[in-house]
């Protein structure tokens, strides 16, 4: 009788890298045209700019490190740092915005540490983050939503804002611009303000935030059941967000927002699914997903509440990013045959 011998791994992977991000690209399709619809056809110049600078700066990194093109190249993940960066920009900013944040996000934040699998950080954060810290003020002009605002342009002439600063004839900017309820509030908190007076402005226009969410979720929905994410970190992240926000909001309701309100606005569903779940950047144990989810909520509600800046999730994801070996280390699950968890050098740990 003859046993076929082969050389390890004897499990094959169910799919690819590139399966899953094109998984992560399909789910990615229903929250942008929601986004294009509410808050304009500027959304998509940001990720038609982003995607192509990402896609560029991917393959001069790769030729500089003499590294082959295909693979990187192939497997759509720089496509997915480009678009979810594009997500989070302004629906009416410059050009050189979308730009400037894609070529830093692969240059720096992803190849310099090797590529993919790589990374310490989440490249399309930390793209967001230096501009939100180098260009406060371009990356807090927002257009207003729905019609009447930044929707009502058509893609040639959000294209044309977009690349010369130019609007139709007859068209202000601040006609077209609107704090978001997130700055809203914090206008408000900084001002010394209370909820209580300022509810209505921080609500008002705010529905279209609803409908994006609904778009992000069923987004989520979809890498699920495909088994692109698993379900640890977008439940503890969300479960961390209305924690915390409800334990702020009961010691003082008049300075604090509610947790519906921390929910619904800003980026939580849109960072809880597809960025937190990164699977280079986010903790790799099950228990470890849930701590590194209920961190990222709990921080992005305090940065929000005593931070500079409005939203938070892209700081808490990270600073969670940086805690993942820690996490890691303290939830490895027990070897099979064994008690407890083994370290790398064959100690039994606590």
């Amino acid at each position: 009788m003859k046993f076929p011998v082969q050389t390890s791994p004897h499990v094959e992977a169910r799919s690819s890298v590139a399966d899953v991000m094109t998984t992560v690209l399909w789910a990615l399709v229903p929250g942008t045209v929601a986004a294009v619809w509410l808050l304009g056809w500027g959304v998509l110049v940001n990720v038609l700019l982003a995607v192509g600078a990402a896609w560029l700066a991917e393959a001069l990194m790769l030729w500089l490190r003499a590294r082959p093109f295909r693979p990187a190249l192939t497997d759509r993940s720089v496509l997915i740092t480009g678009w979810i960066l594009a997500l989070c920009l302004p629906n009416l900013a410059p050009w050189w915005l979308p730009v400037v944040g894609a070529v830093f996000a692969v240059a720096v934040a992803k190849q310099l540490y090797g590529g993919i699998g790589y990374n310490l950080f989440n490249p399309a954060m930390v793209g967001y983050v230096v501009l939100l810290v180098s260009f406060p003020e371009a990356m807090t002009r927002w257009g207003a939503p729905i019609e009447g605002g930044a929707a009502s342009l058509s893609f040639f002439e959000a294209l044309q804002w977009s690349l010369f600063g130019v609007l139709p004839a007859g068209t202000g900017f601040d006609a077209l611009s609107q704090a978001t309820p997130l700055d809203q509030w914090r206008m408000v908190m900084t001002q010394g303000g209370e909820m209580a007076g300022a509810g209505a402005s921080i609500w008002q226009g705010g529905g279209w935030s609803l409908w994006l969410n609904v778009a992000f979720l069923a987004g989520g929905a979809w890498m699920l059941w495909r088994g692109a994410i698993r379900w640890h970190i977008p439940v503890a992240m969300i479960t961390g967000v209305l924690a915390t926000a409800t334990l702020l909001w009961g010691i003082d309701s008049e300075r604090f927002a509610d947790p519906l309100f921390h929910l619904i606005s800003g980026g939580v569903i849109f960072g809880a699914l597809f960025v937190a779940t990164d699977p280079v950047t986010a903790s790799t144990t099950p228990r470890g997903r849930l701590v590194f989810g209920f961190g990222i909520g709990m921080l992005a509600v305090l940065i929000r509440s005593f931070g500079n800046y409005p939203d938070g999730v892209a700081f808490a994801i990270l600073l969670m990013n940086l805690a993942v070996p820690l996490i890691d280390y303290y939830t490895q699950p027990a070897v099979f045959g064994r008690k407890g968890r083994v370290d790398a050098g064959g100690e039994k740990g606590s």
